[in-house]
């Protein structure tokens, strides 16, 4: 019995493996379905709600849903879901401090690429204002709590030799913020304190004495907007 699933999103017919997460699914048949949170062939966590998608009438984040043979017409590129997103976007803006022009990832980042993606100018939502203090104990790393998304791509990848992992979540509610394990991260390597950086969407994890390395113009999405239905949507 084969193990390959047809589906189409948004009337294309695409195809995957059975149980395979519909956001890679759909990345293998050149559909763009935004993510913050994911990784792939890691654990999902449906952490942004970004890749909110309309399964059977049904919405279903992308990144958590296995396809098989009742996925049917998966609705993704309507003007419905486009400002569902929009919205997930302005909330992450005005939660945290994220102000593009003093911060190092600008041009890296994802958030901002969704924002411009999105079209955001000015948030519906009030400005949260939260304060949460910069953490530099570590020796390799700032982290920089008030740019965090809670995408938990650091938790569940940024381990050590042991399994452990250098990032968690303390708190609860409005007082929730992502700390280091202070004993772990004073002996991160070079390595993984950059691949940490790397695999973080926004600014919140900075490798120290890298700041502002990819001069304007190289930057990820100087030349290449986030997401590859860009041509479509013009």
């Amino acid at each position: 019995m084969s193990d390959t699933i047809k589906f189409t999103i948004d009337g294309k017919e695409c195809t995957g493996k059975k149980g395979q997460l519909l956001v890679d699914a759909a990345a293998e048949n050149g559909v763009y379905i935004p993510v913050l949170c994911h990784w792939k062939d890691v654990k999902p966590a449906g952490s942004c709600r970004i890749c909110t998608v309309k399964v059977n009438n049904r919405y279903v984040t992308a990144c958590t849903l296995p396809i098989d043979e009742n996925c049917g017409d998966v609705e993704n590129n309507t003007p419905e879901l486009q400002d569902i997103r929009k919205a997930i976007v302005e909330m992450l803006f005005v939660e945290g401090n994220h102000f593009c022009p003093a911060c190092e990832k600008s041009g890296d980042c994802d958030l901002q690429a969704l924002g411009y993606k999105y079209q955001m100018m000015v948030p519906r939502f009030p400005y949260a204002f939260e304060r949460r203090e910069l953490d530099a104990k570590s020796p390799k790393i700032f982290l920089e709590k008030n740019r965090c998304i809670f995408c938990k791509r650091c938790i569940r990848m940024i381990k050590d030799e042991k399994g452990r992992s250098y990032f968690a979540f303390k708190g609860r509610g409005k007082h929730l913020e992502i700390s280091m394990d202070e004993k772990l991260a004073a002996n991160i390597s070079d390595e993984l304190a950059q691949e940490a950086m790397d695999i973080c969407p926004v600014g919140a994890i900075l490798k120290k004495e890298v700041g502002f390395i990819n001069p304007i113009g190289k930057r990820k999405y100087d030349n290449e907007p986030i997401g590859s239905d860009i041509e479509k949507s013009k």
